[in-house]
Order: structure tokens, then C-alpha cells, then sequence
């Protein structure tokens, strides 16, 4: 019997719950499960900023989640250049893709090859961009607390 590849794409920038919730899904939904790792300089062409955690790190981490078997470092924007490397039968992506133009250009393409795509329930209350956003704020919050303590250091 042929085994079912599975394909999850992703950043997986500051790895949390809704990254680990897409994988543990997925593996639910294939016999094989490849994770697919943006390489720094697609994520930075695809979101305008590069990850903040480097590739090599983001890999490995991915790598050692129990659901997946393989991961993939996606170096082009087109999944059908992918597709053509890893050979999988399923691709899954979140359902914020869902009904989009670039989710249905994806289901067009990969109906051409037989590829199904499967959509998995966007976890809406934790996201990579949200993180960042915190981690921004906290950033700019100390150093304005750095520019205040050295201003008062200096006028005494």
C-alpha cells in the first residue's frame, strides 16, 4: 500500500502552540510527514522582514518535533518547484488561506498534479506576527526606559 506524503510549509518563526498544532494535524492526515522550512531570504521576500530566529535554528527545531519525519528548507516561491523536489501528496496550510486568491491559485496549480490541499484550523489567538509585534513593543519600551535613566544619570 503507497504511503500518503505530507507537505507543511511555514516560516515557523518563534515557534509556538498554532505551529505545533499544523504539525500535529497534519501527521494526523499523511503517513509521512515533511515539514517545509522557508529559508531567511523567502520569508523575507514573502512577509518584508527577515525571521528573527535564523534557519538553521528554525530547522533544527522543526526537525525535532515528534510529528514530523523530514524537513525540507524551501528555497523558491513557487510549491510546484517544491512539489517537484519532495514529491508529496498532501500540502496543508491554515484556513486563513482559505478562499484567498494565492489559497486558490495554490488548489489550481496543484490539482494539475494530483496534489491535494488540506486546511487546518488557523490558531487566531497566537501567530508569529503578534509575537514579534510584543517583542517590538518591549524592545522599544526599554529603551526608552534607557534613554529616561541615562537622562536623569546625566542631569545630576
Amino acid at each position: 500500500m503507497p504511503q500518503t506524503v505530507g507537505y507543511a510549509p511555514g516560516v515557523y518563526d518563534l515557534f509556538h502552540v498554532g505551529h505545533l498544532n499544523i504539525l500535529r494535524h497534519a501527521r494526523s492526515h499523511c503517513d509521512y510527514l515533511v515539514a517545509g522550512v522557508v529559508s531567511d531570504e523567502m520569508a523575507t521576500l514573502a512577509k518584508g522582514r527577515p525571521p528573527v530566529i535564523p534557519l538553521v535554528e528554525r530547522l533544527e527545531i522543526v526537525r525535532s518535533i515528534r510529528h514530523v519525519d523530514a524537513a525540507f528548507v524551501e528555497t523558491v516561491p513557487d510549491k510546484l518547484q517544491t512539489w517537484q523536489q519532495v514529491r508529496f501528496d498532501v500540502l496543508f496550510k491554515g484556513d486563513d488561506w482559505r478562499g484567498t486568491p494565492k489559497g486558490e491559485r495554490l488548489e489550481r496549480d496543484f490539482a494539475t498534479v494530483g496534489v491535494r490541499i488540506v486546511y487546518f484550523p488557523y490558531t487566531v489567538h497566537t501567530s508569529s506576527t503578534q509575537l514579534r509585534a510584543a517583542l517590538d513593543a518591549l524592545s522599544a519600551d526599554s529603551s526608552r526606559n534607557h534613554l529616561t535613566e541615562n537622562a536623569t544619570q546625566n542631569s545630576t
